[in-house]
């Protein structure tokens, strides 16, 4: 692939979770301009026109991939509009603006308790021959038989996590792998990053405003320390089959959906997500986007941790222009999250997308729920 600014390719290659684990090293005195940046989208939107318009007027004379690759190229910038998102969150309060006023949503007081999950199939991933877009680490479709397992009707909340807190649940090493015991005293965690603690008073730290923890938000943590709390109430982190079969799968039948509420597309009702709000909503609040087995939320409002290592499916080929997009990453330290978030674009919603993050990264719109087996 020709390339026309190779050092803005490499300044520009960082994701905020490199593959190394490590920030890059680069200052402010580093990084173009904006005239430059500017100039630099200009000429790439240029070119990409110029290519889009040949391959429309000369059929079959164009890049056999072109359109692949920009689906590829669109799904990528949606990705980082969310991750982007994570870095706006941690600017003072005092350096944003809101956009617009946000709504509240009037909802009751939820129940949590455990759904007990049939035996039966789960399908992850697509099939090869599936001429809908997906990423290479989505191919080629896998379908497992899961045993039987119980799982939460609903996430984590601020609530039931405070009492973890409260508990001494981040001052237990036992309850910590030692990978993450190291990182929680390197780091000094006490709490979830996106809690702040106000003299006896604690705080939930939003996008534009702080303002008292609002308990029945699902709480946003790093994997290390959804891990923790599964282990203090003797659970586990669900598995990516688990999900997928609580998620997708009908009672008494083999048959599985297309999303949690059934085949329609992603509609406003079904869920929090597709960019419609900044926070996560109270647990609960989309009873339209319920699973058939009565699992609330597993699309939107927050993407769900699972105890999967994420590694590629049978079958897997790196797609020819991006051949580290996926592999550089399966390297035993990252775990697959499923479902999406407030800020996650509609088109990623779709049941064989899987996402992935280091497990020491606290800052992800990132939730969870446990499972029993």
């Amino acid at each position: 692939m020709r390339r026309f600014h190779s050092s803005f390719d490499q300044l520009l290659a960082f994701g905020i979770d490199p593959v190394d684990g490590t920030l890059p090293a680069d200052q402010p005195r580093d990084w173009p301009s904006r005239a430059d940046i500017a100039a630099y989208k200009q000429r790439l939107r240029a070119e990409l026109d110029a290519a889009i318009g040949r391959a429309l007027e000369h059929p079959g004379e164009g890049h056999p991939q072109l359109l692949t690759m920009l689906d590829t190229a669109i799904e990528h910038r949606l990705m980082h509009a969310e991750t982007l998102a994570y870095m706006f969150h941690r600017l003072p309060l005092d350096k944003k603006k809101p956009v617009r006023t946000e709504g509240r949503w009037d909802t009751q007081r939820i129940r949590h308790r455990l759904v007990e999950i049939p035996e039966g199939p789960a399908t992850l991933g697509l099939p090869a021959e599936d001429t809908r877009f997906g990423w290479d680490n989505e191919r080629c479709a896998l379908t497992v038989n899961v045993p039987a397992f119980s799982i939460e009707n609903h996430n984590v909340t601020n609530r039931q996590f405070m009492h973890f807190v409260q508990n001494g649940g981040y001052r237990d090493r036992s309850l910590w792998k030692g990978e993450d015991w190291t990182w929680r005293e390197q780091n000094g965690i006490e709490h979830p990053a996106f809690w702040l603690r106000r003299g006896n008073i604690w705080h939930y730290r939003g996008m534009f405003t702080e303002h008292p923890l609002p308990m029945d938000l699902p709480v946003y943590v790093s994997h290390a320390e959804a891990s923790a709390y599964a282990k203090w109430l003797d659970r586990k982190l669900p598995s990516e089959e688990q999900f997928h079969r609580a998620a997708y799968g009908v009672p008494n039948s083999d048959q599985q959906r297309s999303y949690p509420w059934g085949e329609q597309l992603p509609a406003s009702q079904n869920g929090n997500f597709d960019f419609e709000h900044f926070r996560p909503a109270p647990c609960g609040a989309y009873p339209e986007g319920v699973s058939a087995f009565g699992i609330h939320d597993l699309v939107g409002n927050g993407w769900e941790w699972t105890r999967t290592i994420f590694a590629p499916l049978p079958g897997f080929a790196p797609m020819p222009f991006y051949p580290g997009y996926s592999a550089n990453f399966f390297d035993g330290k990252h775990y697959v999250m499923k479902g999406g978030s407030p800020r996650t674009a509609a088109c990623m919603l779709r049941r064989s997308f899987r996402n992935w993050f280091q497990p020491h990264y606290p800052y992800a719109y990132a939730t969870f729920r446990c499972v029993e087996e």
